[in-house]
């Protein structure tokens, strides 16, 4: 890997992790008046496109980390919608 992939790994690596505590206090809690449904939502499909384009580009620290991401946003969104 050359420096550049270090530092998308990096990048990758922490933003992913950081959405982990979320995810677990969600999951939890069921606790999600603090969740905006529109950001959620918008985020999500966000990180959807992101995933398809490191799919497109073949760039795995953007398949990984957003997929991973996808899913915990996806966890986050589904709570969010079953406990409107």
């Amino acid at each position: 890997m050359n420096f550049t992939d270090w530092i998308g790994s990096i990048a990758a690596f922490l933003t992913t992790t950081a959405f982990l505590p979320q995810a677990v206090h969600s999951w939890r809690t069921r606790d999600l008046s603090g969740i905006s449904l529109p950001m959620y939502t918008l985020f999500s499909l966000g990180v959807g496109c992101w995933f398809i384009y490191g799919l497109l580009i073949l760039s795995w620290p953007i398949i990984i980390a957003n997929g991973i991401t996808l899913m915990l946003a996806m966890v986050v969104l589904s709570l969010k919608l079953k406990h409107v």
